[in-house]
């Protein structure tokens, strides 16, 4: 006789997270940028639950049926404007087999239907249409036969497709997979709201354009770059030989109370350390512009002041006004080691002629070729090359001292330092 023992089932192992080299977030671990399993603990934390992310802009989809696909994190999704005008998130995910029904970027229509079994959806999301549900009538022998067929408790309300939940403020569409997510405001928090306001203020939105590239780094790294106002002055020649961003420009840094989202403002015109800044190497005194007009810049009553404000919204977007030109951009995660980011140029329906061509040429600036941004997606791969190479190693952080706040000037990496914290403080919970 034999006698078998029933094996006990076995837990998942552990996410082992980054050893930090010391106290606070001004050593950052190069782990944090290189781990593909703490990589799907930061979607599932940081895109997927808890969190508001951007989907794109209400001039997008102006009409009835209009429609738009991107992403939360890495997953598809598709924002629409329904025949009431109310606009709606859905999961591109078909509820039947898990086709991925929609690949076009944008366009309009009165609902969607999955190519693989035609099964139709609503511009709601709503289940709407499934090919034979009640089967199909025959015709033999012994008379009349219905073959297949859905079960007879199918009840298409409960097979729509996932739903996110929905806040549009000042034309810009947010969104979440958590249905308990806090509200909107709540999350930007006072701070960062004002500078939210100040760029989309009511006024209706014109879009100007898009660019796309896809930039072999961690998603996170963007964040970084641009809560780090340490580079702009030293990196950038177009910024500190044309004084757009300098380090000695009056400026300020400013977080929400946790510290996720952050706004850098700088003021062009008033630079104080002007023999300092002529010694950065990207200083170039003899650069002169062929068009000059790339500098035609003109004063909005809308800016109060700050001729660049770049405001960072935790984890999936930058909005961004330097000077004239003013965009949003996605950041879309794909992998640990790379994200798509999406440039939206806009401008607001009020402009005339003058200004409108005035965006766009201050749009060069920026984007996969921009004068400026060029710089940022190269030193973003040549960091990530690093990492991949010395995962044990770490980055420092500790310009303008290891502690994290708001400041008056430009000579620090405390928002680094602040966002971090934030990463820890999620990332280190238990589940």
């Amino acid at each position: 006789m034999s006698s078998s023992t029933a094996s006990t089932p076995t837990c998942a192992p552990r996410l082992a997270l980054p050893a930090w080299p010391a106290e606070g977030t001004h050593r950052i671990p190069f782990s944090v940028y290189t781990q593909e399993e703490l990589h799907r603990r930061e979607l599932e934390r940081f895109f997927y639950r808890g969190h508001w992310c951007y989907i794109g802009l209400e001039a997008e989809v102006p009409m009835p049926g209009d429609f738009k696909r991107t992403v939360v994190g890495e997953r598809s999704v598709i924002l629409t404007r329904d025949a009431d005008g109310a606009l709606h998130v859905f999961e591109n995910v078909c509820a039947h087999r898990g086709m991925q029904f929609c690949r076009e970027r944008h366009g309009n229509r009165k609902g969607f239907v999955c190519p693989y079994h035609q099964w139709s959806y609503t511009l709601a999301g709503d289940l709407q249409g499934v090919p034979f549900r009640r089967g199909v009538r025959v015709m033999t022998d012994k008379g009349p036969r219905v073959n297949g067929g859905m079960p007879a408790d199918f009840d298409p309300r409960e097979q729509g497709l996932t739903k996110l939940k929905v806040a549009s403020r000042g034309g810009v569409v947010f969104a979440s997979f958590d249905l308990d997510v806090e509200p909107f405001e709540d999350y930007l928090g006072p701070t960062i709201l004002g500078w939210f306001d100040r760029l989309f203020d009511g006024r209706k939105l014109k879009i100007l354009g898009y660019n796309r590239q896809r930039i072999p780094g961690n998603w996170k790294l963007m964040q970084e770059n641009i809560k780090d106002p340490y580079h702009p002055g030293l990196l950038h020649t177009w910024f500190v030989t044309f004084g757009l961003w300098r380090a000695d420009n009056e400026a300020r840094l400013q977080m929400d109370a946790k510290h996720r989202h952050a706004a850098m403002i700088s003021t062009r015109g008033n630079a104080k350390a002007a023999n300092e800044v002529s010694q950065v190497t990207s200083f170039k005194a003899d650069m002169k512009l062929n068009d000059p007009s790339f500098l035609d810049i003109v004063p909005e009553p809308w800016w109060g002041g700050p001729t660049a404000v770049m405001t960072t919204i935790f984890p999936s977007v930058v909005l961004q006004q330097q000077v004239n030109s003013v965009s949003t951009r996605h950041i879309q995660p794909d992998g640990h080691g790379a994200f798509n980011f999406e440039w939206t140029h806009f401008g607001f329906a009020d402009d005339d002629e003058a200004m409108t061509a005035r965006r766009l040429k201050q749009a060069n600036l920026f984007g996969p070729a921009g004068f400026v941004s060029a710089d940022d997606g190269e030193v973003i791969e040549m960091s990530q090359q690093a990492f991949e190479s010395k995962p044990q190693h770490r980055a420092l952080a500790e310009l303008g001292g290891r502690e994290v706040g708001d400041t008056d000037h430009m000579v620090t990496e405390t928002l680094i330092r602040g966002m971090y914290r934030y990463w820890r403080e999620v990332m280190e919970k238990g589940e």
